[in-house]
């Protein structure tokens, strides 16, 4: 008899700061959800199953053609542990592939190693302006 279950790990979502929009050449803050490990226990074929994911890195994409791996999730401000500048104006998107180590277990034996499983989270949109001088008489 062969069973098998579909386990689904976390799809993180990339928060902005500042939100919505940013400026070129401005450090702009990227972080998700710091959730650890992820255990998720199922039954297959009568045997009680524990499924672990632990992540290990964060690949962000910038949604301008480059992206930077941490093995951080990242912090809202005043941390700047994640951040990118843009170089030019556009409307980009945004998103976060979570790079998990995962292993499962069943009910007395040693944990079995799955290997690296990366998951990409939806896209989070993000405006870059360019922000331009302009001189203006003063008013007397």
């Amino acid at each position: 008899m062969a069973e098998s279950k579909n386990v689904l790990f976390p799809k993180l979502t990339v928060y902005v700061q500042p939100r919505d929009r940013t400026l070129v050449n401005l450090d702009t803050i990227v972080y998700t959800d710091d959730n650890g490990v992820t255990t998720v226990p199922v039954n297959v074929a009568g045997f009680g199953v524990v499924v672990t994911a632990v992540p290990t890195s964060y690949t962000w994409h910038f949604g301008d053609g480059t992206s930077k791996t941490t093995e951080s999730a990242g912090k809202p401000y005043p941390s700047k542990e994640v951040t990118h500048k843009y170089l030019k104006r556009g409307d980009m998107r945004l998103s976060v592939t979570v790079n998990y180590d995962a292993s499962f277990e069943v009910e007395g034996l040693a944990p079995q190693f799955i290997g690296a499983v990366p998951i990409t989270g939806p896209a989070t949109p993000l405006q870059v302006r360019e922000a331009v001088p302009v001189l203006v008489d003063p008013p007397r």
